[in-house]
């Protein structure tokens, strides 16, 4: 569906009483150095088709908005730029990072933004765009980094998110209690994969944009991306920097279970030594041979016994001592 549709002029918002969907006649109302800026929410093919004919969209990017389905990029064609970029949102409760996507068309006149699931709602950033005539009046390049802006404060969202599990894994990793640690520690590290999958690839536009190097998108905003471009570079640093933690808290947890199935080794052959060589004494004085001066003795089952039971005492208190149980 179509969720906004206006016409912008000298950084203020033209009004108009005109339905959103009627792309053609709200268009209408553009003069020289006007643009149009429309927001799409997962439309249908009509809707999509219909727009890429009022702004000749070029149809491999139409294809491209419609199955949503891409990495984030930055292609050029003639007289417009395209740019998909990855919404990321956190849910706590799975350790998940969960993704949508937006398609920005941009030309001399215009601007299409495409957006596909339910991360990163353009209407706030049309707002606040709104309010800031001085950023809106740079045209349709304000309206490319007002979007690139809000995607990539969620990012930092979710890598500040993703860093308080982390630091739950390492002190659960390092804690007395036996925990199991390794199916979390997985999900983790799955989760920042698709964190990078998003950021990653979209440096390098990003950098294209801030040295000026796209067209359509003017020198004087160099700045404005440059912000946008740091945030990105600290969200990937944050990213790199968890997946060496949890790399490192695994190790960790295998090493911690490594040694916890060491001392119960040591525990279990403890608890077999007090039972064996009581058994010892047992079985030697079971065998009935006839002369076994013991046998005849009146104080040998005592005797027998206080052996059993001092060999017994005497390897608890042994083994206690040295750390075996």
């Amino acid at each position: 569906m179509i969720v906004d549709n206006a016409v912008y002029r000298n950084g203020r918002r033209v009004a108009h009483d005109l339905l959103v969907n009627d792309v053609v006649g709200v268009g209408a109302a553009r003069q020289p150095g006007d643009f149009q800026w429309i927001g799409l929410h997962q439309p249908d093919e009509s809707e999509m088709h219909a727009v890429a004919d009022a702004f000749g969209l070029h149809p491999l990017a139409v294809e491209d908005a419609l199955s949503a389905h891409q990495r984030p990029k930055l292609d050029l064609y003639e007289g417009m730029l395209f740019l998909v970029i990855k919404t990321l949102w956190y849910v706590d409760e799975l350790d998940a990072v969960e993704t949508g996507e937006i398609e920005i068309f941009v030309g001399s006149d215009y601007v299409v933004t495409v957006r596909h699931g339910a991360g990163s709602d353009l209407q706030a950033s049309r707002r606040d765009l709104e309010h800031r005539a001085q950023v809106l009046a740079h045209g349709p390049a304000a309206v490319l980094y007002a979007v690139c802006d809000q995607v990539v404060d969620a990012y930092e969202a979710v890598g500040a998110s993703l860093e308080e599990d982390v630091d739950e894994v390492e002190a659960s990793v390092f804690s007395e209690a036996r925990t199991n640690d390794s199916a979390r520690i997985y999900t983790l590290k799955r989760e920042l994969a698709e964190v990078r999958r998003a950021v990653v690839p979209l440096r390098e536009p990003l950098s294209r944009m801030v040295h000026g190097r796209v067209p359509g998108v003017p020198e004087e905003t160099g700045p404005y991306f440059r912000d946008v471009a740091d945030h990105l570079q600290r969200v990937s640093d944050v990213v790199d920097n968890l997946d060496s933690l949890l790399s490192t808290a695994f190790d960790a947890y295998a090493t911690r279970i490594s040694i916890q199935q060491n001392e119960d080794m040591r525990k279990i052959s403890a608890g077999a030594a007090l039972v064996v060589l009581p058994t010892l004494v047992a079985g030697i004085y079971g065998m009935n041979f006839k002369y076994m001066p013991e046998l005849d003795w009146r104080y040998g089952y005592p005797f027998a016994i206080t052996v059993m039971v001092g060999i017994a005492v005497g390897l608890t208190v042994w083994f206690k001592r040295s750390g075996w149980l």
